[in-house]
């Protein structure tokens, strides 16, 4: 079930945009909210870099624009950086959209450059909430964009949705829930809120959720997303069938992928490496034709061994049953084909098991 990359016959493509108009509370990303004015010489750098890691790139079968904000960026420079990569037929193209950035004419551009997969940013269906968190949309901009992604064509919506937040309650929560499935996407992924060190939300302890909060509210959303046709296949990644992300999927099973702009990380055979996490910097690294790589790491056969087993745990794919003692048996289920996932309340906790793969069976 592991791709090591190698013979696969997938890979994928990261563009890192690190441009917003306003940083959430709780966003520690590689974001900045005031280098718009760079957004030009950017783009044409990541153009450049796409050209110049397109020669010893295998055909591209996903490429995910995430950031920031890619909906910021006019699409049309999205569209030249794709221009330059080995597309394969069929590509899985996703771009991130914040919906108070979407418009009709938006969405059809993208459509004309071949995106298949749209994934909006929705966090929360409930106007006090969304405020919490410090996002500028309202739920009316989210049914407003699901609206022009379904007119424009686009393939696959996938809805980002955050959960925990000390302003939401539990039926705020289940409103959020039961509106996003009435939009009917391909797909959800659902997160719990987590405090970052530097953000408004992780500077400020009265903000931090609740465990037991966040524990009830993940197993709501498994109950309910799973009567509406849902499958959990990643801890916090639910789609209908057959509509799984595939470049995702990539992160999940060691695959190979490259990155392209500031901040973005590359994997290829077992080698791990990541750019400058500046866009000033990665301009200049272009700009002036050195290598925009600031760090990599290369694992060794165990340590690679042991990773393809914590990230198959994540999956519905889970892993030999073997990998695992008998004293955490409670929190599994069969996967098929002499493998276990976790159940639902398994997947509270994921990193407790996950210390434990790899010990004797018999325990």
């Amino acid at each position: 079930m592991t791709d090591t990359g190698g013979a696969s016959p997938f890979f994928g493509v990261y563009c890192h945009i690190p441009f917003c108009t306003h940083r959430c509370d709780y966003c520690a990303f590689a974001t900045w909210t005031d280098r718009e004015h760079l957004i030009g010489d950017y783009m044409a750098s990541c153009r450049r870099q796409a050209r110049e890691l397109a020669a010893e790139l295998p055909a591209v079968t996903s490429v995910f624009f995430g950031g920031g904000t890619p909906n910021l960026v006019a699409p049309e420079l999205l569209g030249e950086v794709l221009a330059e990569l080995p597309l394969a037929a069929g590509a899985e193209i996703t771009v991130e959209c914040n919906p108070d950035l979407v418009t009709a004419e938006q969405m059809q551009s993208y459509r004309a450059l071949g995106v298949s997969r749209i994934s909006l940013g929705v966090q929360s269906m409930h106007s006090g909430v969304l405020d919490a968190l410090g996002r500028r949309h309202d739920p009316e901009m989210v049914a407003a964009s699901v609206d022009a992604v379904r007119r424009a064509g686009i393939g696959q919506l996938n809805l980002d949705l955050i959960y925990g937040s000390r302003a939401e309650s539990a039926s705020d929560w289940e409103h959020t829930l039961v509106r996003a499935i009435d939009f009917e996407p391909d797909h959800l992924s659902v997160y719990g809120l987590t405090p970052e060190a530097g953000t408004a939300l992780g500077d400020d302890p009265s903000r931090h959720p609740d465990d037991d909060d966040m524990a009830d509210k993940y197993l709501l959303t498994d109950v309910l997303l799973g009567r509406a046709g849902y499958e959990a296949y990643e801890i916090s990644n639910w789609s209908r069938p057959g509509a799984q992300c595939r470049h995702n999927q990539l992160y999940w099973r060691q695959g190979s992928y490259a990155g392209v702009g500031c901040a973005a990380h590359s994997h290829r055979d077992g080698r791990r490496y990541w750019s400058v996490r500046t866009p000033e910097r990665f301009i200049a690294a272009i700009s002036s034709g050195t290598s925009p790589v600031a760090g990599s790491e290369e694992l060794g056969p165990d340590e690679r061994r042991l990773e393809a087993l914590q990230l198959a745990l994540r999956t519905s794919d889970g892993v030999p049953a073997g990998a695992l003692p008998h004293d955490v048996g409670h929190l599994l289920e069969p996967a098929g084909e002499g493998r276990l996932k976790l159940t639902a309340r398994g997947r509270l906790l994921a990193n407790e098991v996950a210390v434990r793969l790899g010990l004797p069976s018999a325990c």
